[in-house]
């Protein structure tokens, strides 16, 4: 028998509601990123947060070990190849951002901009691996990267109009 668990917020709201600088921060990048709602850039800092505690438990731990959690990382495409546990500790919120399936329909140039881009996710003109995927959030790998593509639009038969011959005046001068 299969045990239901319950579904925790994967994210937590900042202690300060109103601090101006934060504001103004998530403001712009509601703004760069296309998002929703800030509940989007929360979820990027709680998963931000989550990474730097596993970094820094591994930082006293064998190189093998490292190497697979940055390997793991750098599939993901949060770091670079040939990073070390210092440069997953300087990851911010906006290389979580980056990542997200919106941002990256944006970037390749499918959508001029990030809203057009969540816009066409979810009304699912873009494919993602053959399938469609509606989901803006959605973390992309770099393998995936070379996959998105535009559904193709089907193209309409047009059909010949008959053409209307002009209609000449009488002359009625009488």
């Amino acid at each position: 028998m299969a045990t239901i668990h319950k579904q925790h917020k994967q994210y937590s709201r900042p202690r300060k509601l109103f601090e101006s600088g934060r504001i103004a921060e998530e403001n712009g990048l509601v703004k760069k990123y296309g998002l929703k709602n800030k509940k989007e850039i929360w979820k990027a800092d709680a998963a931000v947060s989550k990474i730097r505690k596993e970094a820094k438990k591994l930082i006293t731990a064998q190189s093998d070990v490292q190497e697979t959690f940055i390997s793991r990382l750098v599939e993901k495409g949060f770091i670079k190849k040939g990073s070390r546990i210092d440069d997953v500790l300087d990851l911010k919120k906006e290389n979580i951002l980056d990542r997200r399936f919106q941002t990256i329909v944006f970037k390749k140039g499918l959508a001029k901009t990030p809203k057009e881009a969540r816009q066409m996710i979810v009304h699912r003109h873009v494919f993602l691996k053959d399938s469609i995927v509606n989901i803006p959030s959605y973390f992309v790998n770099l393998k995936e990267e070379n996959t998105i593509k535009l559904k193709a639009k089907p193209k309409k038969e047009k059909q010949e109009k008959p053409v209307e011959k002009p209609v000449e005046k009488e002359n009625a001068s009488a």
